[in-house]
């Protein structure tokens, strides 16, 4: 199967999809099929493609850390049952881990074979030149953070075309703005040429490099490591809020273990996904520099009309809770592990025109903003 694979595309395929065919190889028996049409495959949790690296090979997923102090447990939370594949009540057995197949389908859409599963580069720092990509965020820098939380309002925004993504989450940062960025990233996205439609989807993301060779998307190279059977990362996010109607928001919380160092993944309350391993990073061993939650679009089109892609409700911050999309209890992880609100969040918005954002503070919210825009319109051409 590898090789046919591998000389249908006249080259040698990268790491991260080696370990996507190898993963495939041990899938077990159990699998699924979500109404969106996603399947999805119950693997053994020491067979996932983390364990491809050189340094978790043999290994096994560690067990739970200690959680940040003052753990919010008041929050509301969707449970596990917010992804399209759960709704009929499917789940992985213990000891497994769903993982959402990849399909040459998904490959072939891709740009270029050796980028699938990986953003293009970019500058993290908000400025217009970033390589068309465009961003509305809250930020907070000049301490040093272990960690941060926040609910995110979840829409299921229009998408110009294939090569356009919109999504909302949350950066953890650290190190310059160049060459050797560290991110720790999750949230929501949809992206027609990842997942061939326009569901929002739950995704994680990692880089040590800004972007240039390291990290991927979800489970499509090693590196995280998944330790929950009910989250299937990369699936359909199901309910998602509706203008003028209900409301649904995910809240998510990445931390640094303070035993280990690794970057743990929570979703709602008390439920574990995975972590990231200390030592795929450099700056991010010791701690983030920077906090940053928000959305971000690709306009593929800077020279010309800007795009229609839009950015979290595709409604502009001004028109406020059912219409605009908004982030709410925005925390972050101090150096003695404990969840502390923000200090300083500062605001900005790459084109106000085509996606705004506004930021404020209350007893019921804490820290939030609303954000977002339709993109092209009167006064974004």
């Amino acid at each position: 199967m590898a090789s046919s694979w591998c000389c249908s595309y006249k080259i040698s395929p990268p790491i991260f999809l080696q370990s996507l065919v190898l993963f495939l190889l041990v899938v077990s028996s159990a699998s699924s099929q979500s109404p969106d049409g996603d399947l999805i495959d119950c693997v053994l949790s020491h067979k996932q493609p983390a364990f491809d690296h050189p340094l978790l090979k043999g290994q096994k997923p560690l067990d739970p850390p200690e959680r940040p102090k003052e753990h919010n447990k008041h929050n509301p939370s969707s449970g596990v049952n917010f992804q399209l594949w759960r709704l009929s009540g499917e789940s992985c057995p213990e000891g497994t881990v769903p993982i959402r197949r990849t399909t040459e389908k998904d490959m072939l859409r891709a740009s270029s074979v050796r980028r699938f599963g990986r953003k293009t580069r970019r500058r993290v720092r908000r400025d217009s030149s970033s390589n068309g990509h465009e961003h509305a965020v809250g930020y907070v820098s000049g301490e040093q953070y272990y960690g941060a939380k926040a609910s995110i309002n979840v829409w299921a925004p229009k998408v110009s075309n294939q090569y356009e993504f919109s999504l909302s989450q949350m950066w953890v940062i650290s190190g310059s703005f160049g060459d050797d960025l560290n991110t720790i990233e999750a949230g929501w996205q949809v992206s027609p040429e990842l997942y061939g439609d326009n569901y929002p989807r739950f995704f994680t993301y990692w880089t040590t490099d800004a972007y240039q060779a390291t990290g991927c998307y979800n489970l499509l190279c090693s590196g995280f490591v998944q330790t929950n059977s009910r989250i299937a990362i990369g699936a359909a996010i199901s309910p998602t809020s509706s203008y003028n109607g209900g409301q649904f928001d995910i809240s998510l919380l990445v931390w640094k273990d303070p035993k280990h160092g690794n970057w743990w993944l929570e979703f709602g309350s008390g439920i574990l996904v995975g972590y990231w391993p200390s030592f795929l990073f450099t700056h991010l061993r010791e701690h983030a520099s920077m906090i940053q939650f928000g959305g971000e679009v690709v306009n593929s089109r800077p020279s010309g009309f800007h795009t229609s892609t839009q950015m979290g409700s595709g409604h502009f911050a001004g028109e406020g809770f059912g219409k605009a999309s908004y982030f709410r209890n925005l925390q972050v992880v101090d150096w003695d592990n404990s969840l502390v609100p923000l200090s300083n969040l500062k605001v900005l918005a790459d084109h106000p025109n085509c996606y705004d954002i506004q930021g404020g503070i209350n007893n019921v919210w804490g820290n939030y903003f609303y954000y977002g825009g339709p993109g092209r319109n009167v006064r974004c051409p």
